[in-house]
């Protein structure tokens, strides 16, 4: 399952990322936050137009990030 389709409040842990989905900058900025494989994130919040962007918790930080990130992790559900 991708990240943009992981229900609100569902821990889960990053599975893979498709890094050639994504432009030099984001996946600069994935990397700089500590987005790997393994890492455990949640999702928490869903922006009111076209549910974007999405706010995630990764360790003790909330990130924003645009749909088109958050659909290029795929993330494996607790």
């Amino acid at each position: 399952m991708r990240l943009d389709e992981l229900p609100l409040r569902q821990t889960a842990h990053i599975a893979a990322i498709d890094w050639s989905a994504l432009d030099d900058k984001g996946a600069r900025r994935l990397r700089e936050l500590g987005f790997d494989e393994g890492v455990e994130i949640e999702a928490l919040h869903r922006g009111l137009f076209g549910r974007d962007p999405i706010a995630c918790r990764v360790g003790r930080m909330t990130i924003a990030l645009r749909k088109k990130l958050a659909s290029a992790i795929t993330v494996r559900p607790e």
